[in-house]
């Protein structure tokens, strides 16, 4: 009799370390998924910082260079378009992540159109709202570089985690999947040509 009260409490001991173990595990990667997607939101807050200066940078543009209308009609153009444009943490895939990054390209684009305007304008350049605003999206770009590395990170660890033993066991029962990273734009890799 004493026997089968030993069995049996070993066996409970066992299932229940089982179980607790599962439940740290759980935990570990609910935490983890957290992580990717507050990275995430960071990102796009850092898009969003940058999305807010533009209307103040166009219009300051448009008070020295008001004949440059077809470039700041295009930065306002991607500005719109940009902002109307999320992707939901939860559906990360790298097709939603491109096409974030190529709508936020065309922003950096246009406003790269914008400051080479602003070059031709010396009275523009010296004007201390613009040249704080210049300031502050050279900032905010160095913010958004930061953010995806962060993002980055955040998603390495995250899909460490569920794909290494023992973990994976629980991040396949309960449907943890691969987060994708955000990756460098197509061309990215070729120096621009810049000719005067």
């Amino acid at each position: 009799m004493k026997k089968s009260y030993v069995v049996i409490i070993t066996v409970v001991a066992v299932v229940a370390v089982i179980v607790f173990w599962m439940i740290g595990a759980y935990n570990k990667l609910v935490v983890a998924e957290e992580s990717v997607s507050t990275a995430w939101a960071n990102v796009e807050s850092q898009y969003q910082r940058r999305a807010d200066l533009i209307p103040n940078l166009v219009s300051t543009v448009k008070g020295y260079a008001a004949h440059e209308q077809e470039t700041l009609d295009a930065v306002v153009s991607a500005r719109a378009k940009a902002t109307q444009m999320t992707v939901d943490a939860d559906n990360l895939t790298a097709e939603s992540i491109r096409e974030y990054q190529a709508v936020q390209g065309e922003v950096g684009a246009a406003l790269g159109r914008l400051l080479m305007v602003a070059e031709n304008y010396p009275d523009l350049k010296a004007n201390t709202n613009f040249l704080n605003l210049q300031e502050q999206l050279e900032g905010t770009e160095n913010r958004i570089q930061v953010s995806r590395t962060n993002f980055n990170e955040s998603a390495k660890a995250y899909n460490m985690m569920i794909r290494r033993f023992p973990s994976n066991i629980v991040a396949g029962m309960f449907g943890f999947d691969k987060k994708e990273y955000f990756e460098a734009a197509d061309g990215a890799e070729t120096a621009p040509q810049v000719q005067f």
